[in-house]
Formats: C-alpha cells, structure tokens, sequence
C-alpha cells in the first residue's frame, strides 16, 4: 500500500499537543481591527482546541503529525 499523503493546507493550520489532540488558531484577527475591542483582540490572539467531531476529520489529514 503507498505511503498516504500529507494534506498541506491542513498541516499549515494545525499542529498536535504532547496528549495528541488538535490545536488550532483563531479567526478574525488579520485585518479590520479597529472596531475589535482589546479585550476580543487579546482572546483572539491565544490558540485553542479543535471539537471532538473536527479533530477525526484533521487526523485523518495529517497522518505523521
């Protein structure tokens, strides 16, 4: 059986915890800032967990990660 591919956009935009689950980053933080509180601004810039239905489909996309 050939080996299975990377799916590149995915590996771009999530990596995997010690505990193998999925990080990811959040959006609405690249452009039209000025109407965004500070406090929303800071929340957006911290990471945070990939749902449990998300996290199956990624996985199978990043087969070596």
């Amino acid at each position: 059986m050939p080996k299975m591919k990377t799916h590149r956009g995915a590996a771009k935009r999530f990596k995997k915890t010690k505990t193998g689950k999925i990080k990811r980053f959040r959006a609405f933080h690249s452009h039209i800032l000025g109407k965004k509180s500070q406090k929303r601004k800071r929340r957006l810039r911290s990471a945070t967990l990939v749902s449990k239905s998300d996290a199956k489909k990624i996985k199978k996309m990043l087969p070596y990660k």
